[in-house]
């Protein structure tokens, strides 16, 4: 088992592809990929098993198909057919990225159906436990490596930079529920493990204290996205960001999790709560 950092856009400590029993969870963005194929030694993996396909988790999955064609796929149910047709995933992607698309995350191919597995949570596959874990994205899910101790969490456990205490629950929009999320939570910390292994950044040696803050930090982002203007958030937010981490740091904390994101989808989070109760 190890982390390897793929570099994202010459980065260091942004996103991790973890390497588990000749698998890959979450390989990261296409633009990334020859980093990550040089890390694995351009020998094909066993399987990728995705956390979510967002694309600095997923990008990279049908450009590794594409050299692998028997390579199989596993995701939650949800994200299945947008990976085996990314047009509507690539059409939302378009809305907050612009023209930068290409360049944040590659060019991005479809998978082939016949790659893919669909997963509902309850599953075990390939000496993993899937738990279905919604909150950050509706088509979420961890996996428990129970060997090891370890749980794979993709964005459900956080974002948490090497040389920085802070512990980010990235919410870009459209799917953040912070109910939903908190339960997610829960059911990763049931798992009692003994680390977890996140995508930015990398193994958590202490998973309770890190699923606490992650927790505090949550409520109090959608408390203060309810609050106030998207203005006084960042500030906040900036705020928290310089207390916690030198200038190269904060640089890898903005880039894993770009704060001009993360109040877009607590607003749309509250927007729709209120929606559905009135």
């Amino acid at each position: 088992m190890r982390a390897i950092d793929v570099r994202h856009l010459g980065r260091p400590h942004v996103i991790c592809c973890w390497q588990v029993d000749g698998c890959l969870v979450d390989p990261g963005p296409a633009s990334s990929l020859p980093t990550l194929l040089e890390e694995i030694g351009f020998e094909r993996p066993r399987a990728i098993l995705l956390t979510h396909i967002h694309l600095d988790h997923a990008a990279a999955t049908g450009a590794l198909v594409e050299r692998w064609p028997d390579l199989e796929v596993y995701v939650h149910e949800r994200g299945a057919p947008h990976l085996i047709d990314p047009s509507k995933l690539l059409a939302s992607a378009e809305r907050l990225y612009g023209d930068r698309m290409e360049h944040l995350w590659g060019k991005i191919l479809p998978v082939p159906e016949a790659n893919v597995t669909a997963l509902s949570g309850g599953e075990s596959v390939l000496g993993m436990r899937v738990a279905y874990t919604p909150g950050h994205a509706s088509h979420h899910v961890a996996y428990f490596h129970e060997e090891s101790g370890t749980a794979f969490t993709g964005d459900v456990a956080g974002v948490r930079i090497p040389g920085s205490t802070l512990v980010v629950p990235p919410t870009p929009p459209p799917d953040i529920d912070v109910e939903t999320w908190h339960r997610s939570i829960d059911l990763v910390e049931s798992w009692q493990p003994s680390r977890l292994g996140i995508t930015h950044w990398g193994e958590i040696e202490d998973p309770a204290a890190h699923l606490a803050a992650l927790r505090e930090n949550l409520d109090l982002e959608a408390r203060l996205a309810r609050e106030l203007d998207e203005e006084a958030f960042n500030a906040q937010l900036g705020e928290r960001m310089t207390a916690s981490a030198d200038p190269e740091v904060r640089e890898e904390i903005a880039q894993a999790n770009p704060p001009k994101y993360q109040y877009a989808g607590l607003e749309r989070y509250w927007r729709k709560r209120a929606e559905r109760e009135s």
